[in-house]
């Protein structure tokens, strides 16, 4: 017998999978958009792309009627200092993101992302108290050895790769216990840090140094659509989460830093030598035991379900 509402998510699958492959691939190819934008200085651009994604947020939100639920998470003053803090993070991620980008460390970029579920491990059991299983344990001791060998065989300390998965990793922990959903969330982030924007593309005006308006128009319309680029993807991965698995949004995630790490190594023929080679072999083995461990946690969720009367509230939701 079908479980109340499966056939209605199940509808949904389809879909959801399409729309979490689309935010994943489009994460994975956003290095080519800002590689559009190797004229601006990164700071800048994280100027504006404050600016636009408000703009393009408040016209979402007005268009799904929700204003009532940012003011309520504005309200609450939980909400406001974790959106505070988890903006703050975002900020830092994206300024590092962008820079390394345009000084041609895309393969860093992706080496950070792939390192950001093992991060996510870490700081779940530092900040959170849970307890890691031995598979755990063993990915993030594979991890360590990796960047070890990056960093003594190469002589390079891949610190862009790990600002990117600390900051991300911290980003999500503190989105998370704000409790606020995806767009929402986001607005807030951003309208917090808006005001530090604005004054820094005022300052860069008064100087003569903004590199936007009439002289600038192909660079201004590109600036503009910043807030498309982070909110239409962020809108795509929302529908995802809430009609697929955990466990298929896991697998998804990792497609966005292959798509990275294809480009930079074929596209823009970044150096790749064999502490690289090693280390993203590395990481690849480590992600493989956080998945294969998640994989039997949800058949095992899963069997438990199965064999739960029905009013078990253990009965996992059909998709």
């Amino acid at each position: 017998m079908a479980r109340p509402g499966g056939t209605t998510n199940h509808s949904h699958h389809g879909s959801a999978f399409v729309a979490g492959v689309a935010a994943f691939a489009t994460w994975g190819l956003v290095p080519i958009y800002w590689k559009l934008l190797t004229k601006v200085p990164a700071p800048e651009i994280l100027a504006h792309r404050f600016v636009w994604t408000i703009v393009f947020l408040g016209l979402l939100l007005s268009w799904q009627q929700r204003w009532r639920e940012v003011i309520g998470n504005a309200r609450s003053r939980r909400s406001a200092l974790f959106c505070l803090g988890s903006g703050v993070m975002v900020g830092l991620n994206w300024l590092l993101f962008i820079w390394a980008v345009n000084i041609g460390h895309v393969l860093e970029t992706s080496l950070g992302y792939f390192m950001t579920p093992l991060v996510n491990v870490l700081l779940g059991a530092i900040i959170l108290r849970e307890r890691l299983s031995a598979w755990q344990i063993a990915s993030i001791l594979i991890a360590s050895v990796a960047v070890c060998i990056l960093a003594f065989g190469y002589g390079h300390f891949p610190w862009i790769a790990l600002g990117l998965c600390t900051s991300f990793g911290l980003y999500g922990l503190l989105r998370k216990q704000s409790g606020t959903a995806a767009i929402p969330g986001l607005f807030l982030e951003t309208m917090f840090l808006l005001p530090l924007a604005l004054i820094y593309l005022a300052l860069l005006a008064g100087r003569g140094a903004l590199t936007f308006g009439p002289s600038h128009l192909s660079v201004s319309a590109i600036l503009m659509t910043t807030g498309i680029v982070t909110a239409v993807p962020l809108v795509w991965f929302g529908y995802a989460a809430r009609h697929l698995r955990l466990v298929t949004i896991g697998f998804l995630q990792y497609l966005s830093p292959s798509i990275s790490f294809i480009l930079g190594l074929f596209v823009y023929h970044e150096t790749f030598t064999r502490q690289h080679f090693i280390t993203f072999l590395l990481i690849w083995f480590a992600l493989a035991f956080v998945s294969v461990e998640a994989v039997w946690r949800w058949r095992a969720t899963k069997r438990v379900a199965a064999e739960a009367p029905p009013e078990s509230p253990l009965i996992e939701p059909g998709i």
